[in-house]
């Protein structure tokens, strides 16, 4: 006689999939509103005025604090449990993204994209957790991730296209487009099972230090390019800065249970891997910045046009990611890692030395080397610094690997737009940025080739 499964059955059969669902829903809309936004600028511009440094704070409000705060969210993940913190993460997520959509001014706008960071910040590492409970075989839980990873993909990719089609009707769709996608995803969540708690502490002390070091070297950055670095706001702002680093350093090498435990850098590999993925992700935002008001303000291409021009990049970007791991086996992680910031800089440097005439076509496709050359960093990079960790601290040394990329987009948006702000022709800001930048990457290829050797 046929078995037949009982209602508890089919709820537990259902539960690992409603987890990796919302897991997947959530990474999606996080990963999509870091570049849907870039497309917008010029008509959010034209409707609520504001400079150069108003349309950075748009793009950077949300870095700044999906940076800032992706440990403490991995914190909170634990203490509460990673199904609540999730439903928290996205409900705040959703709020900022309404007010975002209902900005009467740029201030209030700029102050929905903070929430809304604050927010991405708690949903990325409890979207992880999530599928970590529900999936407890390690193939499986494997396969979950590369869902997982895969929906990011997908929304970086399609964040420029869609951002570009919703700005036809009207660019405060961008941030209402989040709502019924957080809504589905709070739905899914109700029918995942409860996460174990745990009694994890804070480090408060870091926590405070990091965001004002983090926030006071970024405003220093964007306004100074504004209204000059000798500025009494810009220098006490730099003053923030460095007080803030110095405590958060204090707080990490004294703290009970510092949020990056500083011996995480005694390893040489560590330290220049954290340093490439700060670099790389500076030079992705900071490219998507810079081309999507190059080819709307110097161009004159509309907003869907422009966000069809980064499908070259970002769709192959997605549709090629998963040779890297063939790449990877083949060439080892280090000459992987080498190959993909050296692909970066020829990219960067091809397109400085672009006559300002040059088809936008060309541009388009010669950021197929960026996009492509910085994606492939990432695998090899995760890879080669678990490798040189205790795997009791793998949690942890990932947690501020994401937390070095995503300072790197935070900075690096703040400081090509800087340069920009300084130079009275676009293009020759735009050829300061990409010039500096590719050496910049070359130069670290160069060191990273050393560890090859060393090896």
């Amino acid at each position: 006689m046929a078995e037949t499964s009982s209602p508890t059955r089919t709820i537990q059969a259902a539960r690992p999939r409603m987890s990796l669902a919302v897991a997947m829903l959530g990474f999606f809309v996080v990963a999509l509103d870091a570049q849907i936004v870039n497309v917008a600028l010029p008509h959010i511009r034209d409707e609520l005025s504001g400079g150069l440094s108003g349309l950075q704070w748009i793009v950077t409000g949300y870095t700044l604090m999906f940076s800032a705060l992706q440990l403490f969210g991995g914190s909170i993940s634990d203490r509460v449990g990673a199904r609540r913190a999730f439903g928290i993460g996205m409900i705040v997520f959703v709020l900022g993204s309404a007010a975002c959509g209902a900005a009467p001014s740029l201030a209030i706008l700029i102050a929905g994209r903070v929430v809304q960071g604050i927010g991405a910040a708690m949903i990325t590492p409890t979207s992880l957790a999530l599928i970590r409970e529900a999936f407890h075989d390690a193939v499986q839980r494997g396969r979950a991730i590369t869902y997982w990873a895969l929906g990011g993909s997908v929304a970086s990719a399609a964040g420029p296209v869609v951002g570009g089609i919703l700005t036809q009707v009207g660019w405060r769709w961008i941030f209402f487009v989040n709502l019924p996608v957080g809504v589905l995803a709070l739905i899914v969540l109700a029918r995942v099972a409860p996460s174990p708690r745990r009694a994890v502490p804070f480090d408060w002390a870091g926590q405070i230090a990091a965001i004002a070091a983090l926030g006071g070297l970024t405003f220093a950055i964007i306004e100074g390019g504004s209204i000059g670095y000798g500025a009494p706001e810009v220098l006490a702002a730099f003053a923030l800065a460095v007080i803030g680093a110095v405590m958060f350093l204090i707080a990490q090498a004294r703290g009970l249970h510092p949020m990056m435990p500083l011996d995480l850098f005694r390893s040489t590999t560590v330290s220049i891997g954290l340093g490439i993925a700060f670099v790389t992700m500076a030079a992705f935002y900071g490219v998507v910045f810079v081309q999507s008001l190059y080819f709307q303000e110097q161009r004159g291409v509309s907003a869907l046009i422009t966000g069809l021009l980064f499908l070259p990049m970002t769709g192959l970007v997605a549709l090629l990611n998963p040779f890297v791991a063939r790449a990877m086996e083949r060439l080892g992680k280090i000459s992987t890692t080498i190959g993909g910031m050296t692909l970066m800089a020829l990219g960067l440097l091809s397109q400085a030395l672009l006559p300002a005439d040059a088809p936008v076509i060309v541009n388009a496709l010669l950021m197929v080397p960026v996009g492509l050359g910085g994606s492939s960093t990432v695998p090899p990079l995760t890879a080669l610094i678990l490798d040189h960790i205790p795997a009791e601290r793998a949690g942890t040394a990932s947690g501020v690997l994401n937390t070095a990329r995503q300072m790197g987009g935070s900075l690096g948006i703040a400081i090509f737009g800087a340069v920009l702000a300084t130079q009275t022709v676009f293009q020759a800001g735009l050829r300061i940025d990409y010039i500096v930048t590719g050496l910049v990457l070359l130069v670290l290829a160069a060191v990273t080739l050393r560890l090859r050797k060393a090896a």
